[in-house]
C-alpha cells in the first residue's frame, strides 16, 4: 500500500477534479510478490488508477491482489465504474486505503466488491491515504479545496522590505522546493496586490516539470490587474483565473477576457471585498481540490482569520529585513501559527540555510 500510496502522488496537480489514485496488482510467485499490473490517475481524472493497472495486469489480474489507495468508484460517469472492472478481472483479494467519502461512492464500491465474493480489507495506511486525499476529501466534505498556505519570511518576520518593496529571502533550494509545492497544487492563489508588486509568473519552473504549471488564481475586487501582468500575457499558454466582485467593471473584465483570462465573479463583501469562503467554494464548483495560497499579507490573513487555511508553510530566510517591513500576517508575524487553536507544528527542516516549518489542523 506504500508503494501504492507512492505512486498516486505522481498525479497531484494534475488529477483535478479527480483524486490522485495509486493502484498496484500483485501476484504471488515462486520468489515472493510479483507486481503485474500499476497504474495512477492520469491527467485530467482519467483514466483510474485502477482501469491502467488491471490493463497493464492483463490476464494476470484473475486471482490477485489490488491494493488501491482509496475506494473505487462504483458509479458511472465519463468511464465505466472502477469497482465493475475489479469484479469483471477475477481478482482475488481487494486492499483498500480508505473509504471514499463522495455521497456517489460512499462505500457502494466495497460493497458491490463483497457482494461478487471477493476478499476486502479497509483501512490499510489509513491515516497515510487520508493525508494524500486530503484535497479530495475537502472538496467533497467542505465544499471548497484544501488550502495550504505558504510564506517566506526573515528572521525578523517579515516578507517585504520599507514601503513593501520585494525582496528575495530564500535561497535555491527552497525557492526550488516551493516550486515542488506547486508542481502538486491544482491552483495557486495569489492576490492582487502580489501581481502589482511582484509581476510573477506563477509557474512550476523544475526541470522537466514546466509543464505541471497550475492554474494561476488572483483575487482582484475591482480587477486593478494590468493586462501587461505576467499572468495575463501568458494566460492563454497557463489557465489563469480572477476573482472579482459582480459590480467590477465590466470593461475591465471584456478586456480580461480577451487576453485569455477566466472571470469569476461573486457577491461582495460589505467592506466591498471579495469573500474568501464564496470564492474558494467557486474554485471547487470547477474541479479544483488543493490550493497553494502563496501571496501576500493580506491573503493569508484573510484565510487564517476565516479559518480557510488547512495547512501553513513558513519558510524562515536568513536575509534580514529593516524594521518596518511588512509582517507575514499584517500584524502579526511568523508566530501566528503556534497560538491558533487547532494548529500543531508538524515538520521542521531545513533546506539549504533557511528553515521550513509546516504547521497542521
Amino acid at each position: 500500500m506504500a508503494a501504492a500510496l507512492r505512486l498516486g502522488r505522481r498525479g497531484l496537480g494534475r488529477t483535478w477534479p479527480n483524486p490522485a489514485v495509486g493502484c498496484l496488482v500483485v501476484r504471488e510467485g515462486a520468489d515472493g510478490p510479483d507486481i503485474v499490473g500499476r497504474g495512477w490517475t492520469k491527467p485530467g481524472g482519467r483514466p483510474h488508477a485502477e482501469a491502467v493497472a488491471l490493463q497493464e495486469a492483463g490476464a494476470a489480474a484473475r486471482g490477485a491482489t489490488v491494493y488501491v489507495t482509496l475506494e473505487p468508484c462504483a458509479h458511472e460517469g465519463k468511464t465505466p465504474p472502477c469497482a465493475g472492472a475489479i469484479i469483471e478481472a477475477g481478482v482475488g483479494r481487494v486492499v483498500s486505503a480508505l473509504e471514499d467519502p463522495d455521497p456517489r461512492v460512499a462505500g457502494r464500491g466495497h460493497a458491490l466488491i463483497r457482494a461478487a465474493g471477493i476478499a476486502l480489507a479497509e483501512g490499510v495506511l489509513e491515516a497515510d491515504a487520508r493525508v494524500a486525499n486530503i484535497g479530495h476529501i475537502t472538496r467533497v466534505t467542505l465544499g471548497r479545496p484544501f488550502v495550504q498556505l505558504k510564506l517566506a519570511h526573515s528572521r525578523g518576520g517579515f516578507i517585504s522590505g520599507p514601503e513593501r518593496r520585494p525582496v528575495r529571502i530564500t535561497g535555491e533550494v527552497a525557492r526550488n522546493w516551493v516550486h515542488r509545492m506547486r508542481a502538486e497544487a491544482d491552483a495557486i492563489l495569489v492576490g492582487s496586490g502580489t501581481i502589482a508588486a511582484d509581476d510573477p509568473e506563477l509557474t512550476c519552473r523544475l526541470p522537466g516539470a514546466e509543464d505541471r504549471s497550475p492554474v494561476r488564481v488572483v483575487v482582484d475586487t475591482s480587477l486593478s490587474i494590468s493586462t501587461e501582468a505576467k499572468v495575463v500575457t501568458t494566460a492563454r499558454d497557463i489557465p489563469t483565473w480572477v476573482i472579482c466582485t459582480e459590480d467590477a467593471a465590466p470593461e475591465r473584465a471584456d478586456a480580461l477576457r480577451n487576453a485569455g483570462v477566466e472571470i469569476i465573479a461573486v457577491a461582495a463583501e460589505p467592506e466591498r471585498l471579495v469573500p474568501l469562503e464564496p470564492a474558494l467554494a467557486a474554485l471547487a464548483e470547477r474541479g479544483i481540490t488543493r490550493v497553494l495560497a502563496e501571496g501576500g499579507a493580506r491573503i493569508a490573513a484573510s484565510l487564517v482569520g476565516a479559518g480557510l487555511a488547512d495547512e501553513i508553510v513558513l519558510i524562515e530566510g536568513t536575509r534580514e529585513i529593516a524594521a518596518g517591513g511588512l509582517l507575514a500576517f499584517l500584524n502579526a508575524g511568523p508566530e501566528l501559527p503556534r497560538t491558533l487553536p487547532g494548529f500543531e507544528l508538524a515538520e521542521e527542516f531545513h533546506l539549504g540555510e533557511d528553515l521550513l516549518r509546516r504547521y497542521t489542523s
